[in-house]
């Protein structure tokens, strides 16, 4: 296994993990709950992220998948991840507030990269 595939399969498991968990803690979690209640957001919101974060993450996993199904859900994941990012900001939180966000999307970029890598035939 080249290089190429361990990065793409390291953090697309860590990242789908991460986002795995959190949909789960969107649902089950009452200190989450009122997270989204502290940034404003309705409750069905909350519930509809999870579904659509643990979808995403599912989709990432199947690589049998149509590339352009992989590209939607990498599409919809940077949108959470900047939205996250200022709607924490937006409430006053500050910048250091954001570790997870920033992991988050370290792991996504990681992922993507390693995924669409136009040198992907030479890695």
């Amino acid at each position: 296994m080249n290089k190429q595939k361990i990065a793409f399969w390291v953090s697309t498991v860590l990242f789908s993990v991460f986002m795995l968990f959190s949909a789960y803690n969107y649902i089950a979690s009452e200190e989450m709950k009122q997270a989204f209640v502290h940034l404003g957001f309705p409750d069905y919101f909350r519930v509809e992220l999870a579904v659509a974060k643990a979808i995403g993450s599912v989709v990432l996993l199947l690589p049998m998948l149509p590339r352009t199904l992989r590209g939607f859900a990498y599409a919809g994941f940077v949108i959470n991840i900047v939205s996250a990012a200022v709607a924490h900001l937006a409430i006053g939180e500050p910048v250091s507030s954001l570790g997870f966000v920033l992991i988050a999307a370290i792991l996504l970029t990681i992922s993507y990269f390693s995924a669409f890598c136009p040198c992907a035939k030479k890695c």
